[in-house]
């Protein structure tokens, strides 16, 4: 079964649930939730300090021009896309808020328990560990270490794929059942609808800027630029994995005419770095979650900067399953934002909603990427 259908059951299970008042098993759901959700704040940093460590390391052996021109293209289209988001959402999202009740945080029903879960260390300090190690491992060559770091990943990974993906629909059940028994779950899913059909239509305005960008370039039609690419996008609805859709974005790449060579280099590596659709959606459902709960106030845009900043450097190195981008990201929502488990279990139900859409975005713009890094480098040859 589908991890979006198993999403669905949740949040109708914790729905009903909720709305049939039997008490016991709602606090059962909720102390689940709870003591889930610090499970999910003790592995952000183990993710954003294996992946992005081992995610360094392993870049610093492919060509550094083509390596920096790809980084720096993907972090500046993750960037603008963000900004470009907050901007709507913050003309939207308050107006669609406005005249719904909120779910509270702290109100309703209480777990049955709690308990605490300290991470081993806060996400910043994970962040500049894992760059600090993974540049000096990329020049040091230090294969060990390197492996070590592999291997972390690839036990965090194991932990996501094997324990967090499978136990999302009794998380959101959870959070589901207490809004439920507190009364506020049609309005929350009213607000639910149009913020993701807002990131549905923020995806093709972004993926029409950059083709309509690359053609002014590359002197191309960018209505043609993606209808070649329409493969690549409809493939990644099916599989939600850019990895997964790597060799149809690769061969529609190639039939935009771009080089062999930079394709071969530039489409996995985007399939990586790339998330310009997948920080659309976090920005929007950020600003949508903040708006509908109690407690949170939608920060101006300089304070929202350097939180949409840092989404562009955990994005380089999200990991690479479905929910893997959101994951990562809930590290910064957390420290910059202060969300709490009931915000970031909304985030990841609206964000799992459309995580499909949100990869068939990514792969999309990892063919106007290619497009413009093989212009660039055929000019400057």
């Amino acid at each position: 079964m589908k991890l979006i259908l198993k999403l669905i059951i949740g949040i109708a299970g914790g729905i009903i649930i909720g709305l049939i008042g039997f008490e016991p098993l709602t606090k059962l759901l909720i102390t689940f939730e709870v003591i889930f959700g610090q499970f999910i704040g003790f592995m952000i940093p183990l993710i954003i300090l294996f992946f992005i460590a081992s995610g360094v390391a392993n870049l610093g052996g492919a060509s550094g021009r083509l390596v920096g021109l790809n980084v720096g293209t993907a972090y500046l289209s993750t960037l603008l896309a963000g900004i470009m988001a907050y901007f709507v959402a913050v003309a939207i999202m308050p107006m669609i808020a406005s005249e719904r009740s909120a779910p509270e945080e702290d109100a309703g029903l209480e777990p049955f328990l709690e308990l605490e879960i300290e991470p081993l260390m806060g996400v910043i300090t994970a962040l500049v560990l894992a760059f600090v190690f993974g540049i000096a491992m990329s020049k040091l060559k230090t294969e060990t270490l390197i492996s070590v770091f592999d291997q972390g990943k690839a036990v965090v990974e194991l932990v996501i794929k094997g324990i967090i993906i499978p136990l999302l629909p009794f998380f959101i059940a959870g959070i589901f059942a207490g809004i439920a028994a507190e009364g506020t779950v049609f309005e929350t899913l009213q607000i639910f609808g149009l913020v993701l059909v807002t990131a549905i239509v923020l995806h093709w305005v972004w993926i029409s800027i950059q083709y309509t960008l690359v053609g002014l370039y590359t002197g191309r039609n960018p209505l043609q630029l993606i209808k070649t690419m329409l493969p690549a996008y409809f493939t990644a609805l099916g599989t939600m994995s850019s990895a997964a859709t790597i060799p149809v974005t690769l061969k529609q790449a190639k039939e935009n005419k771009v080089r062999e060579e930079v394709a071969n280099f530039s489409v996995p590596l985007g399939a990586t770095i790339h998330l310009a659709g997948s920080v659309i959606t976090i920005v929007a459902c950020a600003v949508a979650v903040m708006s509908i709960l109690d407690g949170f106030t939608v920060p101006g845009f300089f304070e929202m900067l350097p939180v949409i900043a840092m989404l562009g450097v955990i994005m380089i190195a999200a990991p690479g399953v479905p929910g893997g981008a959101i994951m990562a990201a809930i590290g910064v929502l957390t420290s910059m934002l202060g969300f709490t488990e009931v915000a970031f279990g909304l985030m990841i139900a609206l964000y799992m909603a459309q995580d499909s859409f949100g990869t068939a975005a990514n792969v999309t713009g990892d063919g106007a990427i290619a497009l413009a890094i093989d212009k660039f480098t055929d000019k400057v040859k």
